[in-house]
């Protein structure tokens, strides 16, 4: 979102989407303190829309389904009863599991952290959810599938008979009678040594235990860890289009992997200089083309974007192109690498656009023409006589992600709040609602308009619908939901 809202890409479209509120997990009440390990740090939609994830600093992972669809019912089903087909989202939560724990390295005296950095959804397979969850260091392979808990019934019981403990009570002893080829059977009575039925006259009704199905629960299993291969921090993970490969990548570094093969992977890509003193960038994102599987980019914090093919060579250490916008003369400042550096990137779903942010703009670029973003959206220029302040306070660091609506006609991203309140409940409107994250006790700042700003509230973290105008946006460790 262009200052918190989206923006239309097609000069064709007529107006502007009107944004509504949905709904919000983990309303916070006024004045209530948010604990560090529930901020949300990751979230995703899957391919069909009906799955949401979403991965807090804590290591957990929370999953949400769509339920509106399953009350009204099919698109056919909803023409027959004369509904509108355009129904309020809604998404309950399904169920959640704790994905990574702290670790220490003691090798390297080094704490890693369980923060969930990026969660990516796998195709389905019977009726089973797969998804992809890393921290800094390690990646997992999760299954997530319902199973029925089985329960036995129709025991050979008489129900008068039984006890609280659930056994039979019996009044009398039956003896034990032997017979002339070394047998024993047991005898009913004293006169009743000529009946040879086991037991005597036999059971009324004899009842074979049944396994039956009373419940249904949720598992996550982890089925594969990828760990070992990433001597820095992972910032990001892709699934390739072939459905059983997926990249990985750090600061210098990216790797390949099968989703069945956990013990190995290949380096395609390595910026790690010989000598350490000369490096000048490192890389920030990479993804994978969304058709083509032989093709990927990936960012780097001098805020170009290359792309490469998979099938030009093993180590891809030349780019296929590279997309770089050059600086205007006299524009340079100490800040100007710093925020140029990209923090996310996403392929449009045809392949043809690229979508960059940076820490000040929104970058489209056509993959065609590489000498310059083909629409650039200032995000939030207010700031740019901040930067000062914002470099003080670490805030210039930030990494906001990107996203774009599934027709690929429009954007969105995060930014800090423009307006300072302390309502009694958080604002949810789309253009206010980032200013529910309140972090500090820093003072706002006012910029030459008036309008006031404060920086210690941010959205970094948000996702678009693959095929409706619904966007999820996690703040702080609230879920927010809002429609068009």
């Amino acid at each position: 979102m262009k200052g918190n809202g989206a923006e239309d890409l097609s000069p064709g479209l007529s107006q502007p989407l009107e944004w509504k509120f949905s709904q919000v997990f983990g309303e916070r009440a006024a004045g209530e303190e948010v604990q560090e390990v529930d901020i949300i740090s990751a979230i995703e939609f899957d391919k069909s829309g009906d799955h949401l994830a979403t991965g807090d600093r804590g290591g957990r992972v929370v999953l949400f389904e769509r339920i509106d669809v399953r009350s009204h019912g099919s698109r056919k089903d909803l023409e027959k009863q004369d509904y509108p087909t355009i129904r309020h989202p809604e998404f309950r939560y399904k169920t959640e599991f704790q994905s990574h724990e702290p670790e220490f390295d003691y090798l390297k005296s080094l704490e890693i952290e369980e923060k969930i950095n990026k969660i990516k959804w796998c195709q389905t397979a019977n009726g089973a959810l797969f998804l992809l969850s890393t921290n800094d260091k390690t990646i997992k392979y999760w299954k997530v599938q319902e199973k029925k808990v089985k329960k036995i019934s129709e025991m050979n019981v008489d129900a008068s008979k039984a006890v609280q403990n659930g056994s039979i009570a019996s009044s009398s002893v039956t003896p034990r009678r032997c017979l002339p080829n070394g047998g024993c059977y047991e005898g009913h009575d004293s006169h009743s040594s000529n009946d040879l039925s086991f037991p005597p006259g036999g059971f009324p009704s004899l009842h074979l235990p049944v396994v039956t199905c009373q419940e249904t629960s949720l598992s996550a299993r982890c089925r594969k860890i990828y760990a070992h291969a990433h001597d820095y921090h992972i910032n990001s993970i892709s699934n390739n289009s072939d459905g059983e490969t997926f990249i990985s990548a750090d600061d210098l570094r990216i790797n390949l992997w099968n989703l069945e093969i956990s013990n190995q992977s290949f380096n395609i890509v390595d910026v790690k200089p010989a000598n350490m003193e000369d490096l000048t960038e490192v890389i920030t994102s990479a993804e994978f083309h969304p058709t083509h599987c032989n093709m990927l980019a990936y960012s780097s914090s001098k805020g170009s974007i290359r792309l490469i093919d998979l099938r030009q060579s093993a180590l891809c250490d030349k780019h296929s192109k590279m997309f770089e916008e050059r600086e205007a003369p006299g524009s340079r400042s100490f800040f100007t690498e710093i925020i140029a550096s990209i923090s996310d990137i996403r392929f449009a779903k045809d392949g043809r656009h690229i979508l960059s942010r940076d820490y000040m703009t929104l970058k489209l670029w056509d993959i065609n023409m590489e000498s310059a973003p083909v629409a650039t959206f200032q995000i939030h220029e207010y700031l740019r006589p901040k930067l000062c302040d914002l470099y003080e306070n670490d805030s210039i660091f930030d990494k906001f992600d990107c996203c774009l609506s599934g027709d690929g006609l429009r954007v969105a991203t995060g930014s800090y709040g423009r307006q300072v309140q302390t309502p009694s409940r958080p604002a949810r409107s789309l253009s206010s609602f980032a200013r529910v994250v309140r972090r500090g006790a820093e003072s706002p700042g006012v910029d030459a308009n008036g309008n006031s700003f404060d920086f210690t509230t941010k959205l970094l973290h948000l996702a678009w619908h693959p095929t409706e105008n619904s966007i999820a946006c996690a703040a702080m460790n609230s879920l927010y939901m809002y429609y068009a």
